[in-house]
């Protein structure tokens, strides 16, 4: 029985993506008044981001579709995020802004250009040639602390705009701030290997449109 489009768009890894959009969309009508309600509808959609890729190895439901859905609503997540904390933070406008620019830049031409090249997966582009790459998609626990700590950043950002939380007796710091202080680092490498995923991905472009060209003459 052959496969519609009608299938793909019910595969179980996307309709956990479906439910992940929504709970992102509460958190937005949330973050400006509740810190609570968008706390935990934005710290839900992005824990089910680590069952849609289970299920779709599972049931062997990989699709490009889900590969962009899940990668649109990482980045549309992050971005209405760092756009309230710019509003949280004017002084610190600039930088969410080049943040958000690059996060939002580096991933869809990456993933635009694995597609391009016919990759099954956005995670095995670049492999070979950059051992950056190789390390931040190979490695699941490195994918994990750079991930987590990136949104954990921006998460203790927006928190500390409502609440310092509870204090650690020993350090004299409260709790947020010093999640903050730790995943401050792992913010700023992630920006990093996001520079990286730019370069390299424009890189494989231009490589696409020689090998385009060569083929014309």
């Amino acid at each position: 029985m052959p496969v519609t489009a009608k299938n793909i768009l019910l595969f179980v890894p996307n309709l956990i993506g479906y439910v992940r959009i929504i709970l992102a969309i509460a958190s937005f009508y949330y973050m400006p008044f509740d810190y609570v309600m968008a706390s935990s509808c934005y710290l839900l959609s992005g824990f089910l981001d680590a069952f849609d890729g289970h299920a779709a190895r599972l049931l062997n439901q990989g699709t490009k579709f889900g590969a962009m859905l899940d990668q649109l609503t990482d980045r549309a997540a992050t971005a209405c995020l760092v756009v309230t904390l710019a509003h949280f933070y004017p002084k610190y406008m600039m930088w969410f802004q080049l943040s958000m620019a690059l996060d939002i830049v580096s991933h869809w031409l990456h993933l635009h250009t694995s597609l391009m090249k016919g990759s099954s997966s956005h995670k095995s582009m670049g492999l070979d040639s950059n051992p950056i790459m190789k390390v931040y998609y190979t490695s699941r626990p490195v994918l994990f602390v750079m991930c987590a700590g990136n949104e954990l950043f921006f998460a203790m950002l927006y928190l500390l705009h409502f609440t310092e939380g509870p204090l650690v007796p020993v350090l004299g710091l409260s709790v947020i701030r010093l999640i903050l202080y730790i995943s401050t680092p792992i913010m700023i490498v992630k920006a990093f290997i996001s520079l990286i995923h730019l370069v390299d991905a424009s890189v494989r472009l231009a490589t696409i449109d020689a090998d385009d060209r060569n083929k014309q003459n």
